[in-house]
């Protein structure tokens, strides 16, 4: 079988392990195609669980900012017109440390943008305590801090360290900030040295990649860590309505 083949067939996470052991091939047009046919399902499949989730979220009262100004502000957003468009200039800014791997890039083609972070400023009784909501920045927001000249500056130094050695783009808060407690650094997706399909996922708890990142998020329903014990939080009814409708990605 195809990759293809296999993902539609459930052979979701060894399919990409299949895709990372290609390495550099990967971009050959004969694996390319098909790569690109499991990106375009896995992200349309991405879409489609935060949907499910944004509604129900909605129907049980949870709270989301609803004066939204920005797009990486609001709750849910579809991709913008100007993502292409986008998307190069993003390129173009970061070219001087490497490339912006393509598992991101379809994500904002494909999903737009998410924000399921709590609307603190307007109560902070949260629902779930330290559940560390799904956020993936809007491309508007992140073309517009890759484009400043401190950026540039800071991933210069960042690649120059030796205890670091690589550039990053920043993607959402970490679990203290979003819910409003001083953190450290938030989460983001390494620049790759070279083309790249996928990348790691930093700063988060669970050391992975990006799509291994969405992939446990959908398997907590969009809040990687709302069945932390110390918690208590109430989500088992959330769950057992919202698990069975989510496509495994």
């Amino acid at each position: 079988m195809t990759l293809y083949d296999k993902y539609i067939n459930g052979q979701t996470k060894q399919v990409y392990q299949e895709i990372y052991e290609l390495g550099q091939e990967a971009f050959l047009p004969t694996n390319l195609n098909e790569i690109e046919k499991v990106l375009t399902e896995t992200f349309e499949r991405v879409a489609f669980n935060l949907d499910i989730i944004y509604k129900e979220l909605i129907e049980i009262g949870y709270l989301f900012k609803t004066n939204t100004e920005n797009n990486f502000e609001k709750p849910l957003h579809k991709p913008l017109k100007n993502t292409p468009f986008l998307l190069e200039k993003l390129d173009i800014a970061v070219k001087p440390f490497g490339y912006v791997p393509l598992t991101l890039k379809y994500f904002y083609k494909i999903v737009g943008g998410v924000n399921f972070i709590w609307d603190f400023e307007s109560n902070d009784d949260y629902m779930w305590k330290m559940a560390d909501p799904i956020q993936i920045s809007s491309i508007d927001a992140l073309v517009e801090t890759v484009e400043e000249e401190w950026w540039q500056e800071d991933m210069k130094q960042y690649m120059d360290d030796e205890n670091y050695g690589i550039a990053f783009l920043d993607l959402a808060a970490d679990d203290l900030h979003k819910d409003n407690i001083s953190g450290s650094q938030g989460y983001a997706i390494q620049i790759t040295k070279e083309p790249s399909i996928e990348s790691n996922f930093l700063n988060e708890p669970n050391d992975t990649t990006f799509v291994n990142y969405l992939r446990i998020c959908f398997e907590n329903c969009g809040f990687p860590s709302i069945t932390r014990p110390d918690m208590n939080n109430k989500y088992q009814t959330f769950f057992e309505k919202i698990k069975p409708q989510l496509k495994p990605i």
